[in-house]
């Protein structure tokens, strides 16, 4: 073990427990802490593992493993890019570590690839403790820009075939948090059949005095507890009743953190930060699975449903997720589009050579749940 400590290893042990999956814990045997920072955003974490390499931890929660990342980055990426016919240009926000910049780039109609995060020190330590994902960034097709998502979608307009969102920790003032969704902005940045690839639910919170949030997040000082919460988690943020519908499609991956709420009628005190965009743009989603927040998901596809003529649930697992397993909604604003099936598809020997998880049969398989969420989410 090196000389670099850190509150959530403990006796060798990472551990990684949630609200928002009661009485269970990820837990990870450490070799070595090979770095800690705590960035203008976030607390950044890397260490070796006994079992699952090096591991990229955000303020507490588990970003990536060597071992089981494939999986996740595979598929986020490639349920979008072959859902399109001809992604040529593609945006990634947040999405520091680089994992997904690398997959979409495996696809040679991609002309350009911008990554857009707001937080440096994630691709910094990621170029440095994970080569294997941040290869991405060396690729002649790809330009990054270090800044608020927010505020880079602005003024893009019918730009985009295909975006990303991976992103963790929002800055910005506190009152454009509900001026303007973040709906219009991507709507408005994507071309024609334009696919976005989510992973989330929502369900709407009434914000007010009695309900605290974490100082990071820049909230009004009104809103601002004494101490913040103790606990982080991967939780959704509630937005109120009349925003939600319009922020419930977004593709958002990114930290999340517990909120404490005094509200009588809250039932699931929860909520997000994230980082690639911006408190402005802050939106509704979380990252979670079928085992532990289906009312969520199902919440969610409804929404989606509302806003998209295409919007459609599909998983994949991996080891150092909650439960196993992660989900994501895949919209389109082509209503003549399946996006169960793979409108581009390559070779079986290209599948084998270019990736380790996906294929188009998983692709097809991905969208077959169970009885038990098919029913909810129908």
């Amino acid at each position: 073990m090196s000389d670099i400590t850190h509150p959530t290893i403990k006796d060798g042990w990472f551990s990684e427990q949630s609200g928002m999956w009661p009485g269970q814990a990820m837990n990870l045997k450490v070799n070595q802490i090979l770095h800690h920072e705590k960035s203008k955003y976030q607390d950044v974490l890397v260490f070796e593992s006994s079992d699952y390499g090096t591991v990229l931890v955000l303020d507490n929660v588990i970003q990536c493993t060597e071992r089981d990342e494939f999986s996740y980055q595979e598929m986020i990426t490639h349920l979008a890019m072959n859902s399109h016919p001809n992604p040529k240009k593609v945006l990634v926000i947040g999405g520091g570590d680089g994992g997904v910049l690398r997959e979409v780039v495996k696809h040679e109609t991609v002309e350009e690839a911008i990554l857009c995060d707001i937080d440096e020190a994630v691709i910094r330590v990621s170029k440095k403790y994970l080569p294997g994902m941040s290869i991405g960034f060396q690729h002649p097709n790809v330009k990054v820009h270090i800044g608020d998502g927010f505020e880079f979608l602005r003024n893009r307009k019918n730009e985009f075939d295909v975006i990303i969102t991976d992103s963790s920790d929002p800055e910005g003032p506190a009152e454009s948090l509900f001026q303007k969704p973040y709906f219009e902005l991507l709507r408005d940045a994507l071309r024609d059949g334009g696919v976005i690839t989510t992973q989330g639910c929502s369900l709407p919170f009434l914000l007010s005095s009695s309900i605290s949030f974490i100082p990071h997040l820049v909230f009004p000082t009104s809103l601002l507890p004494p101490e913040p919460p103790s606990l982080l988690v991967h939780s959704p943020l509630f937005l109120p009743p009349s925003l939600s519908p319009l922020y419930s499609f977004i593709f958002i991956f990114g930290l999340f953190y517990f909120l404490e709420s005094r509200e009588t009628n809250c039932t699931t005190p929860k909520t997000t930060r994230i980082p690639g965009i911006g408190l402005g743009s802050c939106f509704a989603f979380v990252a979670e699975n079928q085992w532990l927040h289906l009312s969520l998901i199902t919440d969610l596809k409804k929404a989606c449903n509302e806003v998209f003529p295409v919007a459609e649930y599909a998983y994949t697992t991996i080891p150092t997720y909650p439960s196993g397993q992660i989900g994501f909604m895949v919209c389109c604003k082509d209503a003549t589009r399946n996006v169960k099936e793979p409108v581009r598809s390559w070779t079986h020997e290209e599948e084998e050579r270019l990736c380790r998880y996906y294929n188009s049969d998983i692709h097809r398989a991905s969208f077959i749940l169970p009885n038990f969420a098919r029913k909810a989410l129908n």
